[in-house]
């Protein structure tokens, strides 16, 4: 038979035996059920919480039942800086560009495994110089004693999957680059949410230390005012000192609160892949925010496909599902087919001659068994096994976790409301007392010391409203981040190039896109300060500029 007849007829047969690997042993993944819950409280939620007339940051927010999350959804803030900001971090961020190498190396040993199951073709040549001595053995056709010898051969080996052990590697590698792909948008996700939480504690630093320079300016011209009446004799050196002890104290308090701000600026700039160094030139004050009045409140069932960790937590036990179908294959027979082709000839240029006659043609197929390894497979089996069930219960306790997220997140946006309106209830109170008290002392029916009192209760009446503020912006950010930060959104207009946008399976059934809820308009609060005729303002207006023209994605 001709060699070439026989290899193709090599090859036909070596395409049947693969077409006959169609087993597959080991469990198939099936996604966890969704929860049946319905809400995230067991109290019940509220449909908005309580609004705060007059107060920046206290408008209601309103909880929409299914409203999609932008997928920049950073920008409901209405803050170009806070936008510019996290624009650059989701690109220069090392942490990011790790992440993405981690995916990259992922996907490509899925796909080395997933070529396992393809033959493997390889072509082998020699060359020898000979010397053949005429008393030992013939000398060739060409009675030369000194003549070269080569060998040109095609090999072609195919492990065949009958178990489908191979292909339930390459399905574990590809549930495992799935993975990597969620951990990547989990990073994408709380990069974004560090950025706006460090903005926004800057801001709230800034507001806190406006109000104590504020305050310390008051008090230096009170000083004044006590020490030019004792050096006309209508005043006590006890006032002064008293005064003095308390200005010191009160500028005390400014270096640690500039301490934290320097923190925070040092945050952001490493959080945008800079050095401190090069600190952001971008500032930011709660006025230059706008708090969302509208916020999605996602059902449970789609709460669990929209969070990054809940997916790579899923794709855990997807691949370790398909492990245990390995450790299966691996107990039972392994064939190995293998086939080659090949030519010897003395001269190189006749090696795959058919007039040389020198060809050849090969099949070796071969079964392997274990039968005794002390219980090695078995164990392995029974690891993969218990892994399987271990990432199940990690599954389990990611979706808590997501649901206990949701669920205080959601507890602490009412009550931050509730704080709210205590704070600046009492932030009222204590500049109505301070005012009262410096009128009582302007007329002389209450000293210096009655004044500082009251003073460093408003003092700390006004640290606690720009905390509260702080608080509720803090909180929705953290509601989003809870939801799962809307990746599923993300299109080739998104924030991020080509190059770094991963592409992971999307939720099944997510809400239908939607423009964003515009929020209401504010007036600018008014002026309630009650101050005296003469004295400096307490406190500034707590009205915020208009953001007309931004965030028009949303609108």
């Amino acid at each position: 038979m001709n060699p070439l007849h026989a290899f193709g007829r090599s090859i036909t047969n070596l395409a049947v035996c693969a077409g006959l690997a169609g087993c597959t042993v080991g469990p198939d993944f099936v996604r966890p059920d969704p929860p049946r819950d319905k809400t995230y409280l067991a109290s019940g939620q509220t449909a908005e919480t309580v609004a705060i007339r007059d107060v920046l940051g206290g408008d209601a927010q309103r909880f929409v039942s299914d409203l999609d999350i932008p997928a920049q959804w950073w920008q409901v803030y209405r803050s170009q800086p806070l936008d510019n900001l996290i624009q650059r971090s989701l690109i220069a961020n090392p942490d990011i560009q790790a992440a993405i190498q981690a995916l990259k190396a992922a996907q490509y040993t899925a796909r080395a495994q997933r070529a396992a199951l393809f033959p493997v073709v390889s072509l082998s040549g020699s060359g020898t110089q000979n010397t053949q001595s005429n008393v030992l053995s013939p000398t060739p056709a060409s009675g030369a004693n000194v003549f070269g010898l080569f060998t040109g051969m095609l090999n072609i080996t195919y492990m065949l999957d009958l178990w489908g052990g191979t292909r339930r590697s390459a399905e574990s590698l590809e549930a495992q680059a799935e993975a990597q792909c969620f951990v990547l948008e989990a990073a994408y996700l709380t990069l974004a949410s560090n950025v706006v939480v460090a903005a926004i504690t800057e801001a709230s630093l800034r507001g806190q230390i406006a109000n104590i320079e504020r305050s310390i300016e008051i008090q230096r011209e009170t000083l004044g005012l006590l020490q030019r009446r004792l050096a006309i004799g209508q005043g006590a050196l006890a006032d002064v000192a008293v005064q003095q002890a308390a200005l010191a104290q009160n500028e005390a308090t400014l270096p640690p609160l500039r301490n934290q701000l320097s923190q925070q600026r040092n945050l952001l700039a490493q959080l945008t892949g800079q050095t401190t160094a090069n600190l952001p030139s971008e500032t930011f004050s709660l006025e230059s925010l706008v708090l969302p009045q509208n916020l999605p409140v996602s059902l449970p069932s789609r709460m669990v496909e929209q969070r990054p960790d809940v997916r790579s937590a899923e794709a855990n036990v997807h691949a370790a599902a398909a492990n245990v179908g390995v450790a299966t294959a691996n107990m039972l027979p392994q064939i190995t087919l293998g086939m080659s082709y090949g030519s010897t000839s003395t001269d190189l240029a006749m090696l795959f001659s058919p007039l040389v006659g020198a060809s050849f043609v090969g099949g070796v197929a071969s079964a392997t068994q274990t039968v005794l390894d002390g219980g090695a497979l078995s164990s392995r089996r029974r690891a993969a096994v218990a892994l399987w069930e271990e990432s199940k219960a990690q599954y389990r306790s990611t979706v808590l976790t997501a649901f206990r997220n949701v669920a205080d997140t959601l507890r602490s946006l009412e009550n931050d409301a509730v704080t709210l309106k205590a704070a600046a209830d009492a932030e009222r109170a204590a500049r109505l007392s301070l005012d009262i008290v410096r009128r009582r002392v302007a007329s002389g029916d209450a000293g210096v010391l009655d004044a500082l009192n009251a003073e460093a209760v408003w003092r700390t009446a006004q640290i606690a409203l720009v905390q509260a503020q702080a608080a509720r912006y803090a909180d929705t950010a953290a509601l989003f981040q809870a939801l799962g930060g809307g990746w599923w959104n993300r299109d080739a207009a998104g924030n991020l190039n080509p190059a770094q946008r991963p592409v992971c399976r999307p939720p099944t059934n997510p809400p239908k896109p939607q423009p964003w809820p515009e929020s209401r308009p504010r007036a600018a609060p008014a002026d309630t300060s009650a101050a005296m005729p003469g004295s400096p303002p307490l406190s500034e207006p707590a009205g915020r500029p208009s953001r007309a023209g931004w965030g028009s994605r949303f609108d």
